[in-house]
């Protein structure tokens, strides 16, 4: 955790990926970020996967570093103290990041009134407002019809990673932090809607497969073959699978003197005109020959001869591994990494917990704190923004408005 955003407080009342992740990496940049859960928590508190006590992981994730509170949110009291929280005076208070529904009671126009400047980033499912999650989102543009092999015809392929969640977290913690900078500029306020389907249609336009497909162009099941380039996964003698791809120019000669293939890279340009170092789409073009010439290559040596004839050079290459392998892994999910370190989390459980990924060179950098307990902050944050006295809060905790 670092401190560069310090100062800044944003009340999120969310669930599930990508608005509490927004939360999350504000929080690890040094902003102090409240969590507001209905007593006995929002859908997601036990959200698998699971510790053995029954405590969700996935949850002690997402709010790592978090202050926790819990409001009774079907109650006018309770309604009245969110209110308050999301419009608390002060420079850098008057900040929600919430997956409510617009049609809901947290509405933007109700904490503008207590605050005109107040900041509110909403995330929902489709920018019209209806509900959608990562994987509806992905059906319905069409990637799980670009995934697997090419035998599966028109049986689409589900992916295992929220890509649309994870990159509409990242997106609106930078569209907040925008939304603040002209707030300091300007004095103005806002209330920011993000669509997780529009991130996801955004993103396919970024990277030219609206654009394909506008041109009349629809993108092939390719299995594990890389679109457009040289990359595909390749076994060696061992029957391990290792992944080599292909795209810059020295990437593509350190492969080929590694391998010791280029006398017969050589006899295919000759036979298809083709410049292999120089024109990546023609790598992709004679994808079948190259690769039948890369597997027989990779398949005469196992994978701890393979690793000594890539090391030092330019080959851009990986094992396959389970996750519990990569744990084992020198270099990605260990304790020397500045990115992660050993944290005990409410669970009980201790493991190798993440930061924030950038390496902010120069600034003093903190481990990464565990995820708060289930409203353990109520007190200290009512009394902090809103000055409640303790014989206030012990009323409001005996009427079941907190928690």
């Amino acid at each position: 955790m670092y401190q560069t955003l310090r100062g800044l407080r944003i009340v999120e009342v969310a669930s599930f990926i990508a608005a509490p992740s927004c939360g999350l990496h504000l929080a690890q940049l040094g902003a102090e970020v409240i969590r507001v859960d209905p007593i006995g928590g929002a859908p997601d508190r036990r959200r698998w996967p699971l510790a053995a006590s029954g405590d969700s992981l996935y949850w002690e994730g997402v709010n790592k570093g978090k202050k926790s509170i819990s409001l009774d949110l079907r109650s006018s009291e309770g309604r009245a103290l969110l209110f308050d929280l999301a419009a608390a005076p002060g420079e850098g208070n008057g900040l929600l990041v919430t997956n409510l529904p617009r049609s809901g009671f947290l509405k933007h126009e109700e904490i503008a009134a207590r605050r005109p400047d107040a900041v509110t980033l909403r995330v929902t499912g489709w920018g019209d407002g209806r509900t959608a999650l990562d994987y509806t989102v992905n059906s319905a543009i069409g990637v799980p019809m670009m995934t697997g092999p090419e035998a599966l015809g028109d049986r689409p392929v589900n992916h295992v990673l929220p890509a649309w969640d994870i990159a509409t977290g990242y997106y609106a913690a930078v569209t907040l932090l925008a939304a603040e900078r002209q707030r300091r500029l300007t004095g103005e306020g806002q209330e920011i809607l993000l669509a997780l389907g529009d991130v996801a249609m955004a993103c396919m336009g970024h990277i030219g497969q609206i654009a394909e497909v506008s041109v009349g162009q629809e993108r092939p099941r390719l299995g594990n073959d890389l679109y457009g380039g040289f990359g595909r996964d390749f076994a060696t003698a061992e029957g391990r699978r290792i992944q080599i791809v292909g795209l810059t120019r020295r990437q593509w000669a350190d492969m080929v003197r590694a391998l010791d293939i280029g006398a017969g890279i050589a006899a295919l340009e000759a036979r298809t005109g083709a410049d292999f170092a120089a024109d990546e789409g023609a790598r992709y073009l004679h994808r079948e020959a190259l690769n039948g010439i890369v597997a027989e290559a990779v398949g005469r040596h196992d994978l701890p001869a393979l690793a000594e004839r890539f090391a030092g050079t330019g080959v851009c290459w990986a094992p396959f591994n389970t996750l519990s392998e990569a744990l084992g892994a020198p270099g990605l999910i260990e304790a020397a990494n500045p990115v992660f370190a050993d944290v005990t989390h409410p669970s009980g459980a201790r493991y190798l917990t993440p930061g924030a990924a950038a390496v902010l060179v120069g600034q003093e950098r903190r481990d990464p704190a565990p995820a708060p307990r289930m409203a353990e902050h109520t007190d200290e944050v009512l009394a902090q923004l809103l000055d409640l006295p303790s014989h206030r809060l012990r009323a409001l905790r005996e009427a079941g408005t907190i928690a």
